[in-house]
């Protein structure tokens, strides 16, 4: 593997663990983004020529390290900076593959998820700083344009800088407060990339076992959170599909074509565990109910059919919980094959066409209902905007078929 290759790997799988130990013991997140943007830039000018180092997870640190004592020595914070940054233990770049430093993301989510940060920002600020996304990708996650995602994210870091934010968790009686922020934090980065109505692939499958792993942690955190619990059941049954959701020539797969003897039944049990683990506690929540849905799917692996009635109604629930646009989509879904096409048409154009402009799943169901109803002309320009609106070469391909048979 080539060097740059190598480094944007490790650009992938270490940005949001290096940011986190070092914000946490710099206090000054911006700061730590800009010496590790030159501690890879450094990697893919020296890496080429001087081979990549054992452990380049390590180099990395070190070199951001070393930028941000510079940088600390001609700032007026020069004293506290370095005396923060000379007790992370990582002192030298010799013995590179001796070094190990513990993970600090979970409590970096829960720094972002601050009361004085505007509760609007956490969750970009979470996928940004943990998760490594840039304000392209989580601007359009939010569908806000990218320089005004940027400038937001600008003033959240000022902000937890400039307010002398503790960078540590929470006394326990806080930690439920901003659990939420942290959970939808964590669900959006496992959804990046991702279409749940679709039921297509993470783009990143790395980040996605990242976002299981944090749910986990804040399972171990919060035992008694039941949302938690929710959460991982939910990435637990999404995570089981996904060795179905590609042909052996790479082909999407819809949800309902699914051979569900690729499903892995052992991630499904746990997941079953977990949402029952959350009942018990009787305090129903968004994800609680997300979960139930996967759920449902998941029966098909025995029962060899999908609960639709049942589907309805948990969307149903769900949409009084969290109004959001892919529970209705679900609803949607669940409607239509409960009560014929054009019921489920209907709800379609009951929502708000300047939410779902430039939302790929409304127009792919859009054009999948408007050609059970035979109504041609009108599929063909939905499948025309979805196909627009897709990343995803085999999803493309696969919409792309369906508009060319009609």
């Amino acid at each position: 593997m080539d060097a740059r290759r190598v480094a944007e790997l490790a650009a992938r799988n270490s940005y949001g663990r290096l940011v986190a130990y070092l914000a946490v013991r710099s206090q000054d997140i911006a700061t730590v983004e800009d010496a590790l943007g030159d501690a890879f830039l450094k990697a893919l000018s020296s890496w080429p020529q001087r081979g990549v180092p054992d452990n380049p997870e390590a180099w990395l640190l070190v070199t951001a390290r070393r930028r941000l004592i510079d940088m600390a020595r001609r700032s007026q914070t020069h004293a506290k900076a370095l005396n923060i940054l000379n007790l992370s233990g990582v002192d030298s770049a010799e013995n590179l593959e001796e070094i190990s430093f513990p993970d600090e993301r979970l409590k970096l989510l829960f720094i972002c998820a601050h009361p004085a940060i505007n509760v609007n920002i956490r969750t970009p600020l979470m996928l940004q700083t943990v998760m490594g996304l840039n304000a392209a990708q989580i601007g359009s996650a939010f569908l806000v344009a990218p320089t005004t995602m940027g400038q937001r994210l600008v003033r959240a870091k000022a902000k937890i800088r400039d307010a002398g934010i503790p960078f540590g968790l929470p006394q326990t009686q806080a930690l439920p407060d901003r659990l939420d922020a942290v959970l939808a934090a964590i669900y959006a980065a496992y959804t990046t990339g991702w279409d749940t109505v679709l039921g297509g692939d993470p783009s990143h499958k790395g980040l996605a076992d990242e976002a299981i792993w944090l749910a986990q942690l804040c399972g171990q955190l919060l035992p008694a959170e039941p949302e938690a619990r929710g959460l991982l059941a939910l990435m637990l049954y999404c995570a089981a599909r996904r060795g179905a959701r590609r042909s052996t020539t790479g082909d999407y797969v819809p949800l309902s074509e699914q051979d569900t003897d690729l499903w892995s039944q052992s991630m499904i049990q746990r997941a079953e565990r977990e949402l029952h683990q959350a009942s018990i506690y009787g305090r129903l929540g968004r994800f609680q109910l997300e979960a139930a849905i996967q759920s449902v799917h998941a029966q098909r692996a025995s029962t060899q059919h999908t609960d639709w009635e049942t589907l309805a109604q948990l969307y149903s629930g769900l949409i009084q919980l969290v109004d959001t646009i892919g529970a209705r989509l679900g609803h949607a879904v669940a409607i239509a094959q409960t009560q014929g096409a054009q019921t489920g048409l209907d709800l379609l154009d009951a929502m708000d066409i300047k939410t779902v402009q430039k939302h790929q799943p409304y127009w792919a169901l859009r054009a999948h209902l408007l050609a059970q109803l035979d109504e041609q002309p009108a599929a063909r320009q939905a499948y025309a905007m979805a196909i627009g609106l897709t990343e995803d070469p085999a999803i493309r391909k696969f919409l792309m078929a369906k508009a060319q048979s009609l």
